[in-house]
């Protein structure tokens, strides 16, 4: 019986990764992933200014569930637009699927995305505070003292080209 729940969590954990660019998300895609940021960073992280103006500069990753529903979602910016470096962020995963090693193969997706588009280049992110040792687990170090973004703690980390 544990076994088997143990094959049901783990079949539930595999997502399907889409990259896309803003223009080639589709109405269908581009609302799922606003659903998913509104869900994450309005309801249960507070209030503030979602569509920056910067998704159409991106390729966007979703991550869907067997059944089709989002799980996860990050953007990576191209350079030059929030930072000279390549940069990742709006990295999320639907609170019915932490815990379950997602937002891990999320950012791993996403390294693997600025590698191929950009080879040799740094990435640079703006990482929530109490998310930092996750980030460093993943080859990123702090740049700067935390500052206060939308209300929540954030540290500017890089990660150096491989």
């Amino acid at each position: 019986m544990l076994a088997d729940a143990a094959r049901a969590r783990a079949s539930a954990a595999v997502l399907h990764w889409h990259w896309a660019r803003f223009a080639d998300l589709g109405v269908d895609n581009l609302y799922d992933a606003l659903a998913l940021r509104c869900r994450v960073f309005i309801l249960e992280q507070g209030p503030y200014l979602d569509p920056d103006g910067v998704d159409r500069q991106a390729w966007h990753l979703l991550g869907r569930a067997a059944g089709g529903d989002l799980q996860a979602y990050l953007r990576v910016v191209d350079p030059g637009v929030k930072y000279a470096e390549p940069s990742i962020g709006r990295v999320i995963t639907a609170a019915s699927s932490r815990g379950q090693g997602q937002g891990r193969q999320l950012m791993v997706e996403g390294l693997a995305r600025c590698a191929s588009a950009w080879p040799g280049r740094a990435v640079r992110i703006s990482a929530q505070a109490h998310l930092q040792a996750f980030y460093a687990s993943l080859g990123f170090r702090a740049v700067g003292p935390a500052y206060l973004e939308d209300d929540i703690p954030h540290v500017e980390m890089i990660r150096s080209a491989p």
